[in-house]
């Protein structure tokens, strides 16, 4: 007896149906830079003119087990716009300005409908970050994942001025240290956000924080920062994007040997969630594993201070000392 590929679990038909549907939500994201269309067997970006010598990075993240609360609750619009955010955001505290993106969606089953959820996520992802999705990959893996259970990876590409990124560290002592707001958890923590909001606390979807659903809160999507970067790209020293590991494991990536970091705890505006997640977790343990309502951190010198704030929406919660400590007073 002879079978087909789709008897096996793989349907070529629909996967070519789902990249028609997405055309119209792609091509939003181009800009003057794209080479071509979608559908070539690789996406062709021209390199930006106006740099005096620059050099390509990338970043490549997932989302994580937010994933898993996406699928379970059927919103999945958000995390496209999560998966965007945790390269781009890694980009630019290289000072590289993100021109292309490009996805990964692997599942057991092709839901047309969900896939198109998320890739219209990623499309609106492109367009805070003002960079091109020029190309993706759908895989349907009927082994390998089951019922409706997906995952996700991105992979953003940014071009610098190769000064910027071989120049080393500019932060200095006494440079001042300015907190972006974060929109909540962004994609960092959610093993522990659930065994302690569902499993522990028995909260529910629909249980209230602030007025929101839990589910709201828990699925509102990372903030996107590199129109902020763009704008206040040449008044900072550093910039330190705020994932696993909190403050005191990402703001020391940024900082010269010698210099360490003061941190005003109570100066950070911290969103209820996070209170609510710390009544079963130990500070400490929050601090490293939540952003705590810090997306991102700048360093800043002294007479940028009221133009950055201005441009950024942020707000002192510290100073560059010397040693080797990030300290949480």
């Amino acid at each position: 007896m002879k079978i087909t590929y789709q008897e096996s679990g793989v349907d070529i038909s629909e996967g070519n149906a789902f990249v028609e549907e997405i055309k119209p939500y792609v091509k939003k994201t181009f800009d003057s830079n794209v080479i071509g269309g979608i559908g070539s067997f690789a996406g062709a970006y021209a390199l930006p003119l106006g740099y005096k010598n620059p050099v390509i990075l990338g970043a490549t993240d997932g989302v994580g087990t937010k994933l898993r609360l996406a699928i379970d609750s059927g919103r999945l619009g958000g995390v496209g716009i999560d998966l965007v955010a945790m390269c781009v955001n890694d980009l630019i505290c290289n000072f590289a300005t993100p021109m292309f993106f490009l996805d990964y969606y692997a599942c057991g089953k092709l839901q047309k409908a969900h896939a198109l959820e998320v890739i219209k996520g990623i499309t609106q992802g492109c367009l805070q970050a003002e960079c091109a999705l020029i190309g993706g990959e759908t895989a349907e893996m009927p082994s390998m994942y089951e019922g409706g259970d997906f995952d996700l990876a991105g992979f953003a590409v940014g071009v610098a001025e190769r000064e910027a990124v071989e120049g080393g560290s500019k932060v200095e002592e006494g440079d001042y240290l300015i907190a972006l707001p974060s929109s909540g958890l962004h994609s960092n923590g959610y093993s522990l956000a659930r065994k302690v909001l569902f499993e522990e606390q028995k909260l529910s979807f629909e249980s209230q924080i602030d007025g929101r659903s839990l589910i709201e809160v828990l699925l509102e999507p990372t903030k996107i920062y590199v129109k902020t970067f763009k704008a206040i790209a040449c008044e900072v020293h550093a910039l330190a994007h705020i994932t696993g590991g909190g403050i005191v494991e990402n703001l020391p990536r940024v900082l010269p040997q010698g210099l360490g970091a003061e941190i005003e705890k109570n100066a950070i505006k911290i969103p209820e969630i996070f209170k609510v997640i710390a009544k079963n977790v130990d500070e400490k343990e929050c601090f490293r594993v939540f952003n705590m309502g810090v997306g991102m951190i700048l360093a800043c010198p002294k007479d940028k201070i009221d133009s950055v704030i201005a441009k950024s929406g942020g707000y002192v919660i510290g100073q560059v000392t010397k040693g080797k400590e990030v300290a949480l007073l």
